[in-house]
């Protein structure tokens, strides 16, 4: 089995330009994927855009950007997605908000912002780009959820339990879509080496796993098209310092 499988399909990916979604990008270029990129920055979009081509000059690429925490930037985002791509193959829902505050000093707008980019976004990508995948009867839809979807951390209560809605969200529609030839995959990963990841305390950042090796890991996933199925993998770090 090789990546041929999934040469020229089109790809959606949010997160973008964070540290993860860039390696994620670029082993998708690498391997012959169309992509559509998402992100808050315009300006970051066009720089890795940029970048992107200088690797794979075939590859169809563009990109919107966005607050995904507002639907109707989400909606845009679609609308332009639809304008360049007549169906999505690959979905991957890479944005996400890293909220570290205690209880006390967490508010219902922090609380809103993340089940909004970490939950309804991803919830709002799938009912719209599922419609493809059952039509041509193959898709793959890849959450990036967390250790913190099955743990509980001091002082980011709000990001963990979005990221366990995540998972629940995705293996839900694991069961929901599998008949239809369309695979769910989260994949959850230890603390990350990525700008999000500096924000994660009393850990050492050196031993972070590296952005690369999971993105890396979502190709070989996603090339799985016989029996076989990985829904749900968990991703934790040699060293727990």
């Amino acid at each position: 089995m090789t990546s041929k499988i999934l040469n020229k399909k089109n790809c959606f990916l949010t997160g973008a330009t964070g540290g993860l979604g860039k390696e994620i990008a670029i082993q998708f270029v690498k391997n012959g994927y169309n992509l559509f990129l998402t992100s808050k920055n315009k300006k970051s979009l066009k720089k890795l855009k940029a970048e992107l081509i200088l690797i794979n000059s075939n590859s169809e690429i563009y990109y919107d950007f966005g607050d995904l925490n507002k639907i109707s930037d989400t909606k845009k985002i679609i609308q332009t997605c639809r304008k360049h791509f007549h169906s999505i193959d690959i979905l991957v829902n890479c944005a996400g908000i890293f909220t570290v505050k205690s209880i006390q000093k967490s508010s219902l707008s922090d609380f809103e912002q993340s089940f909004n980019v970490n939950c309804r976004a991803p919830f709002i990508f799938s009912k719209e780009f599922s419609n493809d995948m059952i039509r041509k009867k193959w898709g793959r839809i890849i959450n990036i959820g967390s250790s913190s979807s099955y743990s509980g951390f001091k002082d980011t209560s709000i990001y963990c339990a979005s990221k366990h809605a995540l998972l629940g969200f995705s293996r839900s529609l694991h069961n929901e879509l599998k008949e239809k030839s369309v695979r769910t995959i989260t994949i959850s990963p230890g603390s990350v080496k990525t700008p999000m990841g500096k924000k994660v305390k009393n850990q050492k950042f050196e031993d972070f796993i590296d952005p690369k090796e999971v993105s890396e890991l979502l190709i070989s996933l996603l090339q799985l098209d016989n029996e076989m199925v990985v829904d749900e993998i968990r991703l934790n770090r040699m060293k727990m310092s």
